[in-house]
């Protein structure tokens, strides 16, 4: 008889109900909210799959999704552009580092250029 770990044989790897349970997906409602103190506010210029555009993404932004939403309000209106604000992300169209970066500090949020 082969030799088996005990802890290996009595865990439930997959549910009928809950499917692969090794996969462990977090329950939403029970999420924390971001931390209000977070670490660095990532501000950069991508191009990449855009097909040549040049978009300014903001990132680790340690706010909520209204507070996300109203930060990319006030950018877009301070650089005159377009843009969204979803999924912990703030896209502005174009190159606006240096305003973002103003706004930013000015805010008291610690913002550093990310990338090349």
């Amino acid at each position: 008889m082969p030799k088996r770990a005990a802890n290996r044989d009595s865990a439930v790897v997959w549910s009928s109900s809950g499917g692969d349970l090794r996969k462990a997906r977090p329950d939403s409602s029970q999420t924390p909210p971001p931390a209000q103190g977070g670490g660095r506010v990532k501000v950069r210029r991508e191009t990449s799959g855009r097909r040549g555009k040049t978009v300014t993404t903001i990132t680790n932004v340690p706010l909520g999704d209204d507070g996300l939403r109203e930060l990319a309000g006030r950018l877009k209106k301070r650089c005159g552009v377009g843009g969204s604000a979803k999924d912990g992300v703030i896209e502005l169209q174009g190159d606006h580092r240096d305003a973002v970066m103003e706004v930013l500090r000015a805010d008291g949020f610690d913002a550093v250029l990310a990338g090349g």
